[in-house]
């Protein structure tokens, strides 16, 4: 298996890259997507390790709070990570909004989860306080653009999270006889936690689907397509959304 600090060495030297402001848009998007797959090998590597019985990798939970303005939709977005990564959410709601979501999956996983969350939130928060409808929409309100923005955002985080960890997992290679693919030890992985999760919290009802009305779906998820994915951000102290 490689160094797993010399793998993240490497996701950062390419975020650097993406973040150079003298890169074009379309070199910034290939030094990200890289990235994305590097971080993807990153999980498939510690799958693996478990598998074997030479790291010990239990189920468990990690409780992050949500803070407003827009929860539910911070909300989403973290449901949006956790998913392709073999998690599963629990939102926690007072009134109209989330103040928690607990995620439960494999300890290595959560990291994850809790890393790209944490980056992407302060990303995506940078953004969103520049972002405005462009007048098409008669009298939209900013609120409403903002949420669907941040849907887009997430749809596309989401997409770029499943493209990378189907990759992940078909191209890598046993590194000795008997190793079992990728594929399947991602495959019962995903079928434990979901189990799991469903002996747990399986009496509770699924969340009512949202109909959001602004019109700012389709540059929300643009900027999620660029968006980092930057494993860096572990250490970060998670804000709220910089707008109001």
């Amino acid at each position: 298996m490689p160094d797993h600090d010399t793998q993240l060495e490497r996701i950062r030297k390419l975020l650097a890259k993406a973040e150079d402001p003298a890169v074009t848009e379309a070199e910034a998007e290939l030094y990200n997507t890289k990235a994305a797959e590097l971080i993807a090998r990153y999980g498939i590597d510690n799958a693996m390790l478990a598998a074997e019985g030479r790291s010990a990798d239990e189920l468990t939970v990690l409780r992050i709070p949500i803070d407003n303005p827009y929860s539910r939709d911070k909300a989403s977005l973290l449901t949006n990570v956790a998913y392709p990564l073999r998690c599963r959410t629990l939102l926690h709601r007072e009134g109209q909004g989330v103040v928690a979501v607990t995620v439960f999956g494999f300890r290595s996983d959560l990291a994850r989860v809790e890393l790209l969350f944490t980056s992407l939130l302060l990303q995506a928060g940078t953004q969103l306080s520049r972002v405005r409808p462009d007048g098409r929409v008669f009298r939209e309100s900013l609120a409403a653009y903002r949420r669907t923005w941040l849907h887009g955002f997430a749809g596309a985080v989401h997409e770029r999270l499943i493209r990378a960890e189907e990759s992940a997992a078909r191209d890598h290679r046993p590194s000795g006889p008997g190793q079992r693919p990728a594929e399947l030890v991602v495959r019962d992985r995903t079928a434990v936690v979901q189990h799991a999760f469903d002996r747990e919290y399986g009496d509770l009802r699924s969340a009512t689907p949202r109909r959001l009305s602004g019109s700012g779906y389709r540059d929300g998820h643009q900027a999620g397509t660029r968006a980092n994915l930057d494993p860096s951000a572990l250490g970060r102290r998670r804000q709220a959304l910089p707008v109001r």
